[in-house]
């Protein structure tokens, strides 16, 4: 059996997903469903969401509207109560250096520094926003991009919103070198997921139930207001974006 809340489990967010964990665990057995005893965080997130054992999992809208949709049950979705955006949904904040004068569109043939190709947060949302650059930096992690940004490696990188509040409180370092130019319209976000075949409304009930049972100091670290039912229709008509190219080496 395999759980896997990994998008936003950072170091210092690590026993605050755990204390969570323990509550849907609990939930979903109280269902007479199986649940492992802790959340997976070794191994391959596609290897995790793409296992039949799979309880539930967290990914991305965009690998979920490519690859995972027909492959997987959509459970819900967590809010974690951006401003400006319904619930359930968030978007990207995309950052320069602070020293870097400009609006957005004057960055746009600069080097945008990006997660992944598969991440609407990093790369899909920059070209819903009418941005398009012809080079890049892949740099494998939010905190990456915007750590290139601040080193000067790259011009601009969309760091999804969430992970923005996490690089504000763990790596002040980093954002303090960096400036908001603006953000991308909201998009449903993460989605929670389950192995196909699996009772996705009954793993919903248990998230919910585990929600009110989780103390509120957890679920404020969390930035966890609720969880939100997006129907799969909702992901599958966000725009593909181009494929990449223009990539340049990390450094």
């Amino acid at each position: 059996m395999i759980a896997s809340l990994a998008m936003y489990d950072w170091p210092g967010q690590s026993t605050h997903w755990d204390a969570f964990w323990s509550h849907i665990r609990d939930a979903l057995r109280a269902r007479n469903m199986p649940a492992p005893e802790h959340l997976s965080r070794d191994g391959n997130l596609w290897d995790h969401w793409q296992n039949p054992d799979l309880i539930l999992g967290q990914t991305c809208g965009l690998p979920y509207r490519q690859r995972l949709h027909e492959a997987v049950a959509l459970v819900g979705t967590l809010d974690h109560a951006l401003p400006g955006a319904p619930p359930g949904h968030y978007y990207s904040v995309l950052v320069a250096h602070r020293d870097a004068p400009g609006e957005v569109i004057d960055f746009e043939e600069k080097t945008l520094a990006f997660n992944d190709p598969l991440s609407q947060s990093g790369w899909a949302a920059p070209h819903a926003h009418g941005l398009t650059f012809n080079r890049t930096l892949h740099t494998g992690a939010h905190r990456e991009s915007a750590r290139a940004v601040a080193d000067g490696r790259a011009d601009i990188a969309a760091i999804d919103a969430e992970t923005w509040r996490l690089i504000e409180r763990y790596l002040p370092e980093i954002a303090e070198q960096l400036r908001v130019l603006a953000h991308t319209d909201p998009t449903p976000g993460l989605p929670l997921i389950t192995a196909k075949g699996r009772d996705a409304d009954a793993i919903f009930a248990a998230v919910q139930g585990a929600l009110t049972r989780t103390d509120p100091e957890t679920l404020s670290a969390l930035h966890i207001r609720g969880i939100a039912r997006i129907p799969a229709a909702a992901y599958l008509a966000i725009p593909t974006p181009p494929p990449l190219s223009g990539d340049v080496p990390a450094a």
